[in-house]
């Protein structure tokens, strides 16, 4: 039977590539001894050996010493080639041997493929046949060889090794290729700001806004500015100038981008992330710096992420957070008794829009409780009093109740606009009971509409009608105890305080402190569950903030306060709730444990974050110290510090408490010595029924600081309404004498006197005199209205926030004579110090009205107290004043906690002193502040023995 396959085939069936056996490779050892199986053995007797001298194709191979086998398997080879050329000169007919090696089969895929690269290799070894022939008959040798005898064990790790340093030579070219294309990535960069640093300067110099020495790297160092340019600059320079410039553009797009993410409320991460999605940038954009950016003149417009589109597909902070987390519940307890209260926040978070007010709050209230809720002003306190109400809904968390009917009832700050000034004290009372007033018209109008009735047979329809119709109302007025209405009015007009005969007068009869009263028996005349108090005491004098805390002591109803006044919480509360950075921490007791408590709660804190930083620093620097000589323990111990850090564990850095603002009044302008007199005044309301001033008289000069004190409806606020000419007096006088008096006036309620609809920059400019507009956001920022919050509408600002307001637009005209109607109101403590502050480095004359004691103690000089429908001058500080009422000294000690603070004497400034400039002679700063005689070597010789 014949064989009939090709050449290559038959090598490729044997194991061996044809392309290897005429090409140059690398045989292994000799030391393999070759072996002839019965197939070689077949070639070679089948072979005729007088052709192998008249083959023009024989391989030549260098005989080696005892290679028998080989040379045979050659010889084979060559007679096999010779009898093929032979027969194709002659057309004859083919041989066994020539069938055995048939060129008519087709190549495979894989055959072409090694004829192609053996193709490839011969071209480069042209120049060495003769090596190359001999290799080749080495490496049919090699073939011939193994034919029977799979790879040996070190042939396999041989190739093993090869394959190995293949794949190692493949990925580092992969390698070579990457960092090569991200150097032309960094030279595009470099490029295109070199592009944008030329365009830039260009147009500069187009505007003629170059000057000699400015940069020119990317120009080539081409000036041509009449011929005046500086010289030109090296390559080096060129390459610094380029670097600088790429440096401070990425330094730039980075804050500007913090800036942007701030202003959104999010991250870094998530804003690249937002723009990254609504990106559509082509990849020549991918590394574009705008010339403005380059040169640094970046504004908010400008730097903001282009597309008035994008920005407003954005969603705001609030938005956000109602998206992530779940929304707002209201729940109720499963299991409470009947006679339990309570009520509680549980992770409320609040956002208007991109501006944070709570992240996290978690408190509660319950029966037995008065809790004092605390923090500065813009801290949320207001807002979780509108939350506990259901005022306002948060935007994220829980508010959980005992009972489903929970009643909640809340006095405002601003209480007083919800009275009516034209009621009477009686119907002012009777008009928190909306519900049975409407029960009540209803049944007068069916009593009168029964009365119209004739009587006849066609009304009986009608009659009857109306008869079941006030039966029903009868049966709601008897269920709402309407006809107890008058006595439960009566029992709340006594509980605050109000004679009878009082009733039948207006409610604008009655002062601030007694409009409080009236405002907290409205509330309280609607039954509530849970009573809550929004800074009570701001309008109150001593007795009325006395007689409150008696009050609200003996009430079994659970209570939140809000108050700045430290004095009532410590007399009141049971539990402080303090809010801070967003978040709330209950302390158990009064004001004065509250401070011990949180004092050392921060100390711990403080202790626990330094503690962990000091730490954290020494494994960094252990890090940075060891990283090329440790690298896997320096990786181990970067993983472990990485861990601590997002751990729970993880102590953060306690809250930053900020720059409280800090201001001062404008200089004021030259003030005669006579600033303002009230002569002979006599007044009263209610046709002299309600006389405040009998013919009392008072005199104010040159840098006065008046205190006028008195109690509630005393007429403090009247006095200065009649000098400011808002009132004209019954009898006598009240005016201002000098010739160059420049009042301005602080009204005591606000809320009265700003315009709700503007925002706060909008109010300020209303109030510039001339002012730029960034002279006025300097001056916003001095009282912490920042970034977004002057776009706030006054309508939502808190108490503190309007009486901030309103001190700011006092600051934009100049004044000699401040007449200040209780301008600590709503203020926390930290504005109300740099309110003293501020007052007392006035140089010009002040009248102030207030109720905190120790505010006045800081501030004035001179007491004026109302006695008797008299104006009474101590000629003293309150100090003074105390000193001379050993009941009211009494009585205003005993109000002192531990951890606040004492009324001492009215410090004394010396503002002339002050003012003046200091003379200069050289020398060293700290000349004048050596105290010691015998210090130096002049004074060494001064003080030498003579």
């Amino acid at each position: 039977m014949k064989i009939v396959l090709p050449r290559a085939l038959l090598l490729i069936a044997l194991g061996v590539n044809p392309a290897d056996c005429f090409t140059v490779v690398k045989t292994s050892s000799s030391a393999l001894a070759p072996r002839v199986t019965n197939f070689q053995r077949t070639l070679l007797h089948t072979s005729p050996t007088s052709s192998i001298a008249s083959s023009s194709t024989a391989l030549h191979a260098k005989k080696k010493k005892g290679n028998s086998a080989k040379d045979a398997a050659l010889a084979a080879l060559e007679a096999i080639e010779a009898q093929e050329n032979s027969a194709a000169s002659s057309g004859g007919t083919k041989t066994a041997t020539a069938l055995l090696f048939d060129d008519d089969e087709p190549l495979s895929k894989k055959e072409q493929m090694a004829l192609e690269k053996k193709n490839k290799k011969s071209n480069n070894n042209v120049g060495a046949a003769p090596a190359a022939n001999g290799a080749a008959a080495a490496n049919l040798d090699l073939l011939l060889d193994s034919l029977d005898e799979p790879l040996t064990k070190k042939e396999q790790m041989a190739l093993e090794k090869q394959r190995e340093k293949e794949a190692k030579k493949a990925q580092k070219e992969q390698e070579r290729l990457a960092a090569a294309e991200k150097d032309e990535i960094e030279k595009n960069k470099r490029k295109k700001a070199l592009k944008a640093l030329a365009e830039m300067e260009a147009a500069e110099k187009g505007a003629g806004m170059v000057n000699n020495d400015s940069v020119n790297g990317s120009s080539g160092g081409d000036n041509s500015d009449g011929g005046s340019a500086g010289p030109p600059m090296s390559k080096k320079e060129m390459k610094l100038a380029a670097q600088k410039a790429e440096k401070e553009a990425e330094k730039q797009a980075k804050k500007e981008m913090k800036k942007k993410a701030k202003k959104l409320g999010i991250t870094v991460e998530e804003l690249e992330q937002m723009e990254e999605g609504g990106g559509g940038n082509d990849d020549d954009d991918e590394f574009a710096i705008p010339a403005n950016t380059i040169n640094g003149d970046v504004n908010g417009d400008a730097a903001a992420v282009p597309g008035e589109e994008a920005k407003k597909d954005r969603l705001t902070a609030e938005e956000r957070i109602r998206k992530e987390r779940p929304p707002p519940r209201i729940r109720v307890m499963e299991s409470s008794q009947p006679d339990y209260t309570a009520m509680r926040l549980e992770n409320i978070a609040i956002t208007f829009r991109d501006q944070p007010v709570l992240k996290s709050a978690t408190w509660g209230v319950q029966t037995g409780d008065r809790i004092g809720l605390v923090g500065a002003n813009g801290a949320g306190k207001t807002t979780q009093l509108r939350i506990l109400a259901g005022e306002l809904e948060p935007t994220a968390g829980d508010v959980v109740k005992s009972h489903k009917d929970l009643r909640v009832a809340m006095l405002r700050q601003e209480f007083i606009d919800e009275i009516d000034l034209t009621r009477t004290l009686r119907e002012e009372f009777m008009s928190v009971f909306t519900e049975e007033a409407e029960i009540m018209n209803s049944l007068r109008a069916a009593e009168e509409e029964l009365a119209q009735m004739s009587g006849s047979a066609d009304d009986a329809d009608r009659m009857q009608e109306v008869l079941d119709r006030m039966s029903k109302l009868q049966n709601k007025a008897d269920s709402k105890n309407v006809n107890a209405l008058d006595s439960r009015v009566s029992k709340i007009m006594d509980l605050m305080g109000f004679d009878p005969e009082e009733g039948d007068y207006e409610v604008s009869a009655f002062s601030g402190g007694w409009k409080m009263r009236i405002g907290l028996g409205k509330v309280l005349l609607q039954d509530p569950n849970i009573l809550l108090l929004d800074e009570p005491t701001n309008h109150l004098d001593l007795e009325s903030v006395e007689w409150l805390e008696a009050f609200l002591r003996n009430q079994n109803i659970p209570m939140v306060i809000v108050s700045h006044d430290r004095e009532f919480l410590d007399q009141v509360c049971t539990k402080i709730v303090d809010a801070e950075g967003g978040i709330c921490t209950e302390y158990q007791g009064n004001y004065s444990k509250f401070l011990e408590l949180k004092k050392a709660r921060m100390d711990s804190w403080n202790a626990a974050y330094n503690a962990q930083e000091k730490k954290i620093k020494e494994e960094r620097s252990w890090i940075n110290k060891f990283k090329l000589k440790q690298p896997q323990a320096v990786k181990q111990r970067e993983a472990q510090l990485e861990k601590l850090i997002k751990s729970p564990d993880y102590v953060q850095k306690p809250p930053f408490v900020g720059k409280p603002f800090r201001f001062r009044f404008p200089d004021a302008p030259r003030l005669s010595p006579e600033v303002a007199e009230v002569k002979g005044l006599s007044h009263g309301y209610g046709d002299g029924a309600n006389r405040l001033f009998e013919d009392s008289d008072l005199f104010i000069e040159k840098g006065d600081r008046i205190a006028i004190i008195g109690p509630n409806g005393s007429g403090k606020s009247t006095l200065l309404r009649i000098l400011m000419g808002k009132e004209q007096p019954d009898e006598g006088s009240a005016e201002f004498i000098g010739s160059n008096v420049y009042p301005a006036y602080f009204e005591q309620n606000q809320a009265d006197v700003l315009d709700l609809e503007k925002t706060v920059v909008d109010t300020v400019q209303a109030a510039s005199n001339g002012q730029s507009y960034n002279e006025l956001r300097a001056l916003l920022g001095q009282f912490l209205f920042k970034g977004d919050a002057v776009e706030k509408k006054v309508e939502n600002l808190s108490g503190g926030e309007k009486a901030r307001l309103s001190l700011c637009c006092m600051m934009l005209k100049e004044s000699n004579l401040l007449i200040l109607d209780e301008p600590t109101n709503h203020l926390d403590i930290p504005a109300k110090e740099m309110l003293e502050e501020a007052l007392q480095h006035f140089d010009g004359s002040v009248v102030v009205i207030s109720h905190d004691r120790y505010f006045i103690s800081k501030v004035a000089t001179t007491i004026v107290a109302i006695e008797e429908k008299k104006l009474v001058k101590y000629g003293g500080d309150y100090k003074f004043y105390m000193d001379k009422s050993k009941a009211i000294k009494e009585k205003i000690e005993a109000r002192y906690f531990a951890g606040g603070a004492r009324i001492g004497n009215a410090p004394v400034i010396d503002l002339e002193e002050m003012n003046k400039p200091k003379k200069n002679f050289g020398g060293a700063k700290t000349a004048n502040l050596v105290t010691r005689k015998d210090k130096g070597v002049k004074n060494a010789k001064r003080n030498k023995p003579k």
